[in-house]
């Protein structure tokens, strides 16, 4: 399993941070996602690396930008 943290900006409310793992829960292989509107983070745990590319995208398709992106395993 590989564990991804991600920086989303304009996540503001528990709303906002279920939209965002709604969106990155449908990546293929993704297990977890936990998302704080309180921090702007994301934590995505899948059976291998998400692209940036493919995080952006998801991100976006909920409505927010992607600020960062990294890998943690």
């Amino acid at each position: 399993m590989r564990t991804q943290t991600l920086t989303v900006g304009g996540m503001t409310c528990e709303h906002c941070a279920r939209s965002v793992t709604e969106e990155l829960s449908e990546l293929p292989g993704v297990s977890d996602v936990q998302a704080s509107a309180d921090t702007g983070q994301v934590i995505v745990t899948a059976e291998q690396q998400i692209s940036e590319e493919a995080a952006s995208a998801a991100v976006r398709e909920a409505g927010y930008a992607l600020e960062s992106w990294s890998e943690a395993n």
